[in-house]
């Protein structure tokens, strides 16, 4: 329901009788659309916070693989304490860090795809204990690398997340981002 504001204004006709005519604080034009509503000042007041629910966020289409050309996919592990690598560490190009994966792939491949691909590479990852947590690496408007976390999996499929099924183009990558994979367990983070 609109909070809009009634007023009543008296027409007065030739006759001796007054009528009223109701006019609306939102305001309709000649053609009957209603036009947003202003301030005192003119300018209108922000959208309203309650309203129907945003539309549902569409599902990434699949992708035929026997027709579409693979991309290259540049998987940096991380199988210490602390997580992530830094931003700086890809501030400098060709001196990115040195424990890197290439991977051709494509953009409905799943977090869970991918975990099972790093598990062939980096021996931490194969821990029954092991998580791994994803970070798309890409520059800002400004050419500074921003790391941005994407999604965590368990090594093992025994423990699913809501993770595992996300696809690379759900969680909006785009062609020419790094894959960053921390791997974390619970050995990895009792040694100092």
């Amino acid at each position: 329901m609109s909070a809009a504001v009634l007023s009543f204004s008296i027409i007065e006709a030739r006759t001796s009788k007054p009528k009223l005519r109701l006019q609306t604080s939102v305001g309709e034009n000649m053609a009957g659309a209603a036009e947003p509503q202003k301030r005192q000042s003119g300018r209108p007041f922000p959208p309203s916070a309650r309203g129907p629910p945003p539309p549902p966020r569409p599902r990434f289409e699949p992708v035929d693989r026997e027709k579409t050309c693979p991309l290259l996919l540049r998987v940096f592990t991380k199988p210490q304490i602390g997580g992530h690598h830094s931003k700086e560490d890809f501030a400098v190009r060709g001196k990115e860090p040195k424990d890197e994966v290439q991977i051709y792939t494509w953009k409905d491949a799943t977090l869970r795809e991918l975990t099972d691909l790093v598990k062939e590479v980096a021996p931490a990852a194969r821990r029954r204990d092991a998580r791994l947590s994803f970070a798309f690496v890409y520059p800002d408007k400004n050419g500074r690398f921003v790391v941005r976390e994407v999604g965590k999996t368990f090594s093992y499929g025994n423990v699913r997340r809501l993770d595992d099924s996300k696809t690379l183009g759900e969680l909006s990558f785009e062609i020419g981002d790094y894959l960053d994979v921390a791997i974390m367990s619970a050995e990895l983070s009792s040694v100092r």
